[in-house]
């Protein structure tokens, strides 16, 4: 009987050793978001001018361009937002340059053994007509903006999708979107400015 007592105990303890490691919280807190993104305008543009449409006056105009835009609906990689100065298209390339941040951002938090999110698109393709309603709204908003070529959108820093009831911290979630676009900004792959007024990162594909 004592034998069998002993084997037992061996046998639980032998059972938590070959237990699924705990997952860490492995975050990469960016100590000055300004300065991690600050791709200028001009930089922005170039890449817009480059791999974009042509900018159209209105909302109307975008049916003609059929073939070189995606419409934009909220999906499993990503939620648009309710759009007031823009429309919801953008240029395949940018487009696919979204739901790649999409994909990276869940799998990282995935990885990181928090609870499932996506990001929030609040801006995308913007008109003459668009920019124009928003400048009477926003004094700082850019003329000559890179939303008008169809390769640049903006998502929300402070605000996430839940997608279960389980939560988590903003900053957290800020951290991983962060780490998640430095990579795709080093990779080369988009210029990012951090647009701490408008509560945003401003995205554009290269």
């Amino acid at each position: 009987m004592r034998y069998v007592k002993i084997l037992s105990i061996f046998l639980a303890v032998l059972a938590m050793g070959c237990k699924e490691p705990r997952k860490t919280e492995n975050f990469r807190y960016f100590r000055n978001y300004s300065r991690t993104f600050h791709d200028l305008n001009d930089k922005h543009l170039q890449a817009a001018r480059h791999w974009g449409i042509q900018p159209v006056a209105s909302a109307a105009e975008l049916k003609k361009l059929k073939g070189k835009l995606e419409h934009l609906k909220s999906c499993r990689w990503y939620e648009l937002d309710k759009l007031t100065h823009s429309q919801p298209y953008l240029v395949p390339k940018a487009h696919e340059l979204l739901k790649e941040i999409g994909r990276n951002f869940k799998d990282s938090l995935a990885a990181k053994g928090l609870p499932s999110y996506k990001p929030i698109v609040t801006s995308v393709l913007r008109t003459d007509e668009s920019v124009a309603k928003l400048r009477k709204k926003n004094l700082n908003a850019s003329a000559n903006s890179a939303h008008m070529f169809g390769t640049t959108f903006d998502i929300a820093y402070a605000r996430f999708r839940k997608e279960r009831s389980d939560e988590t911290s903003v900053e957290k979630l800020k951290s991983v979107l962060a780490d998640v676009l430095h990579d795709l900004q080093q990779r080369k792959c988009c210029y990012v400015r951090y647009e701490f007024k408008q509560g945003c990162f401003h995205i554009t594909v290269r």
